[in-house]
């Protein structure tokens, strides 16, 4: 596609509109008894909105907000564990190559917290830059690297999350069928990080509400124990961002 489609696709979509996943799922903890005490909920809302038509330099200007809230649903008076905030600011520019849409770059620039204080406080600031390889609606590519600041209250964070992740999402089955992987390495020389994976089916071919199937295995799942490692298998919906997902 040429630069002339690519601006049409990107200022043609809704203003508001899904940013990450938005997802509901339950499941236990890997290796553990299924309880009360090991089975939990993880819920996922997620959103964008574009300031403006016209970019600044070739950038589209986002403001996102992603929140992730873990509930322990089954035990009595259903507490919540923990939810993450994540507001930030997105700043997105296509790139061409031969006057043909080659991907992507992203600038970013996120706050993570949990809103609690005192040794419970748990926060994140990056500055980040991406870059997204749309190699069809089928088969999409992101590398992400952050640098981390004003991060004095968690300065160990960065051994558990690393500088970078990297995101996989291939659709097959006629549009049905989606994998994702995402990867993130710990900035030591050991085997800290994490492996997120989801296998989602769509209920119909018309519809954006899919059946997911999700793994995790490794630290800082949830920022208020990103020193645990834990393995949870989840099962759900998740309702996922339509047509090209540019980030």
């Amino acid at each position: 596609m040429d630069k002339d489609s690519i601006e049409k696709i990107i200022t043609g979509l809704p203003a508001f509109s899904i940013y990450k996943d938005n997802y509901f799922v339950t499941g236990v903890h890997l290796g553990e008894t299924p309880s009360r005490n090991t089975m939990d909920a993880k819920f996922q809302f997620s959103f964008k909105q574009r300031l403006s038509n016209r970019p600044s330099g070739g950038f589209y200007p986002y403001l996102t907000y992603t929140q992730k809230s873990f509930w322990k649903v089954y035990k009595a008076s259903s507490p919540f564990e923990e939810s993450n905030y994540n507001p930030g600011l997105m700043m997105l520019k296509p790139v061409f190559k031969d006057k043909r849409f080659f991907g992507v770059l992203i600038l970013g620039l996120e706050h993570e917290s949990n809103g609690r204080d005192s040794i419970y406080s748990r926060s994140l600031n990056t500055v980040s830059l991406g870059f997204t390889r749309i190699f069809s609606p089928r088969l999409i590519l992101s590398l992400k690297a952050w640098m981390p600041f004003l991060i004095d209250n968690n300065p160990s964070l960065p051994r558990y999350i690393g500088y970078g992740e990297g995101h996989l999402q291939w659709v097959l089955g006629k549009d049905r069928l989606f994998f994702d992987l995402t990867l993130r390495k710990g900035a030591d020389w050991d085997f800290k990080g994490s492996v997120n994976t989801g296998v989602s089916y769509r209920i119909s071919r018309k519809a954006n509400q899919l059946i997911t199937l999700q793994w995790w295995q490794g630290y800082s799942e949830s920022l208020i124990d990103f020193k645990s490692e834990r393995g949870m298998l989840r099962v759900g919906f998740i309702i996922k961002p339509t047509f090209y997902r540019f980030y």
